[in-house]
């Protein structure tokens, strides 16, 4: 997924939170290998799912985060 603003291909918090945001099912796809393979992109993802568990409309964020803590904990 190109990322805006984004001119690397690295799981930066930003890259994380855009794909999980705008990402299509390609995108989640590579999200979910990065993340079965490097502790790093989990805690990332943990981090950005965090700040919006707030708000209950943020459904893909719910997803990552239940799958983060249960599928690759």
């Amino acid at each position: 997924m190109e990322h805006r603003h984004l001119t690397h291909s690295e799981w930066t918090l930003a890259a994380v939170d855009d794909a999980i945001a705008r990402g299509r099912l390609e995108d989640w796809t590579q999200l979910r290998d990065a993340a079965a393979g490097h502790l790093q992109v989990r805690e990332r993802i943990l981090r950005i799912c965090e700040a919006r568990l707030a708000d209950p409309t943020e459904q893909r964020y719910f997803f990552w985060d239940y799958y983060v803590r249960t599928q690759l904990a």
